[in-house]
């Protein structure tokens, strides 16, 4: 019988570049594709994007800045939790560590730009 659970240790992940800065996936390789889990370090230069399919959770853990969801700007701090659905265009803003958990899983198609 296969394991009922996965464990990932995410500051141990290689980290991946993303429109918001890097990022360290975990759970992408899981056959259920329910979802993934983050952690990411936002850049000085984040890029707006959006998703068609997924919806995000972010999670900031460390750092104050901005969230920009359709346009408007939305200060965040630790433990501010924001929920973004599909479609909504989006950015963080600032020194910030952020996880994101993308449900449906995370799939690079998905990452869109206008």
């Amino acid at each position: 019988m296969s394991k009922r659970y996965a464990i990932a240790q995410l500051d141990a992940l290689p980290p991946q570049p993303c429109p918001c800065g890097t990022a360290r996936r975990a759970f992408g390789e899981e056959p259920e594709g329910v979802a993934t889990a983050h952690l990411v370090d936002i850049s000085d230069e984040p890029v707006a994007h959006y998703h068609a399919q997924h919806t995000e959770i972010y999670v900031v853990l460390e750092g104050e800045g901005s969230l920009e969801l359709d346009g408007e700007l939305v200060p965040v701090k630790p433990l501010t939790s924001v929920m973004i659905k599909p479609g909504c265009r989006h950015r963080a803003i600032g020194p910030l560590r952020i996880l994101n958990v993308p449900v449906p899983a995370f799939e690079a198609s998905d990452e869109l730009f206008d």
